[in-house]
């Protein structure tokens, strides 16, 4: 497992001409720029948590006549809190996804002020930088200045920043990420939407000291060739209070003070892209390419049913050796609409990647179930006063290495110690509502938000005993066989708008994306190869749980067993139904 590809990366052919790194190199091109206009103004637009004045003194060499710090004309903390408020609500962890524009959280008074500054200098370099700084200038170069989420959450976590203009950097990191969630990063994405097909350059700005940038055409010619090819994204993995040590042993992982629980290596929103420029290496947010080539990478009619949204989320829960993950339930499509202001909810499965002799999984409700009782035992937990009696109320169903669990919304469940489990979702990303934690703590000391309210307006009662083992477990029907492969369809439920289908071979398999993306895992075998029957694109080598993307636009494409022996092989394919 040690084979596991933790850095991924993309090959851009033919722009390597057009990729720099370093502030010497980027601000030496930047000043022959201005060398051909007696006044230059360099427009930098940031998203947030970006670190400005790295850049502004990265760039001093351009000996600007003026720095305009566009994030000063915004409104005040308090007018933004008030802005804000309704979308953020009280609760800790859940706010209501908003719909503002940039030029919403600017004060129009300051902002002309600003524009002002730039229009007054005759000449010289004129630096216009921050979150917003497109509504200062139009500029003469336009520059975006980038991050991953990921990046954006550890400094959060550091303390090195709050919230945009909220100067909340102590503040509860659940907080701070719900307001990025909800508000800053759906305001800086459509900004980015609007903006990024115009940039003259695209600066990547995810290591400290150490910029990366290219020229807006090689970044969106990068796009173009990573959707007409299977790819991976840049993984990370996180601890967490009920993590195991699959995750650290078998794919290689730094040893940390608290066990691994989880591993993202196929949610778009979430993780990065590795494009390679020449020897220049550019990370950006893998959702630039769901934003701007949807159509290639997700299909007609998958983009016509989510927009530029990927709706598939792959992700790993280890508890090999770690506790049980708390017992959970996922809103309904209703309510998460009209509670949260999204579209569609976290419908999900457990595919059981490994799993220890006597493991379990949680799922669904004992045919004897009083949801009186089951919500008063709830509460008294809660309280403090008892544990929750689990067994009294919820199934228990053995968990056996490649068996798997559909989990429509409503439905209770949770994952039991000594499982190692890809998750298989929709895309919502955070919309969990914990009914129980075990009598235990978070990381940070505190106990995990707990939603019993959320909880009791969407559990489904009457998903019990029988209608659950008929209905939710390993449901496994053969729907093809060629020569050294077969196909089985293994969910999801007719609720869930996913499909997934596990092939067995030995041999080359065909595949075929029928002008929808799909996700898939090497779910059993060392190693396998992705080809295009035509050529279209390179050999792709695929590892043992490495989750890759096959894009819309790669129409046929086979996989088949690399190398010497290996047995049966195994993959398992999520895509959306028609």
């Amino acid at each position: 497992m040690a084979s596991y590809e933790k850095e991924p990366v993309i090959a851009i052919d033919g722009w390597q001409q057009e990729a720099w790194a370093g502030y010497g190199d980027i601000a030496r091109l930047l000043a022959a720029h201005a060398q051909r206009r007696t006044k230059t103004i360099f427009v930098v637009e940031c998203y947030p948590a970006v670190r400005i004045e790295e850049i502004v003194n990265g760039l001093s060499g351009l000996n600007p006549a003026l720095v305009v710090r566009a994030e000063q004309a915004a409104h005040d903390a308090p007018r933004l809190q008030e802005k804000l408020g309704r979308y953020l609500t009280e609760d800790r962890v859940f706010g209501y996804k908003a719909s503002f524009t940039i030029d919403e959280f600017y004060d129009e008074e300051r902002l002309a002020a600003a524009a002002r500054q730039v229009r007054e200098v005759e000449e010289g370099v004129v630096l216009v930088i921050g979150f917003g700084a497109s509504l200062v200038a139009k500029g003469d170069v336009l520059i975006y200045a980038d991050l991953a989420r990921w990046e954006i959450q550890q400094r959060y976590r550091s303390r090195e920043f709050g919230n945009w203009r909220a100067d909340n950097e102590d503040e509860d990191i659940l907080r701070k990420y719900k307001r990025g969630f909800f508000v800053e990063w759906r305001t800086a994405d459509r900004l980015k939407r609007s903006l990024l097909g115009g940039a003259d350059y695209y600066l990547d700005t995810n290591r400290r000291d150490d910029p990366r940038m290219v020229t807006g055409a090689a970044l969106f010619a990068g796009m173009r060739q990573t959707v007409q090819r299977p790819f991976r994204l840049v993984p990370y993995f996180d601890p967490g209070v009920w993590g195991g040590n699959w995750l650290e042993a078998h794919i290689g992982l730094e040893p940390k003070g608290n066990p691994y629980a989880w591993g993202f290596d196929g949610v778009p929103e979430e993780n990065s892209l590795l494009f390679l420029y020449g020897d220049v290496q550019i990370e950006l947010p893998s959702m630039n390419v769901v934003f701007f080539e949807s159509k290639a990478l997700l299909g007609e009619r998958v983009y016509a049913r989510f927009g530029a949204e990927f709706p598939i989320r792959f992700d790993f829960l280890d508890t090999i050796g770690g506790q049980n993950l708390s017992l959970q339930v996922h809103p309904l499509t209703d309510y998460i609409q009209q509670h949260f202001g999204m579209s569609y909810t976290q419908d999900e499965s457990y595919y059981i990647l490994e799993a220890k002799e006597g493991a379990n999984v949680y799922l669904g409700l004992k045919e004897d179930v009083d949801p009186d009782a089951m919500m008063a035992d709830l509460e008294r937990a809660q309280a403090g006063d008892r544990s929750f009696p689990a067994d009294r109320h919820v199934n228990a169903f053995p968990a056996r290495k490649h068996d798997h669990f559909l989990i429509p919304a409503g439905t209770v469940h949770c994952s039991c110690t000594d499982t190692m489990v890809l998750e298989i979702s929709a895309t919502p990303y955070i919309f969990t509502f914990k009914l129980w934690d075990w009598d235990r703590l978070g990381l940070d000391g505190k106990p995990r938000p707990v939603h019993l309210e959320h909880g009791r307006r969407n559990i489904q009662w009457d998903r019990r005993t029988e209608w659950v083992r008929e209905n939710l477990v390993d449901r496994i029907e053969p729907v093809a066989a060629g020569e050294g492969w077969s196909e089985e369809r293994t969910g999801l439920h007719e609720l869930e708008f996913i499909e997934t289908r596990r092939h067995w071979f030995t041999d080359t398999v065909p595949h075929h994306t029928n002008d929808g993306v799909q996700m898939l895992n090497l779910v059993e075998g060392e190693e396998a190869v992705v080809e295009s029957p035509t050529g279209a694109f390179e050999p792709f080598v695929v590892r043992y749980a490495e989750t890759f993307i096959v894009p819309a636009a790669v129409g046929a494409y086979t996989i088949r067993p690399t190398g010497g022996p290996q047995g049966r092989l195994g993959t398992i394919k999520a895509y959306v139904r028609t």
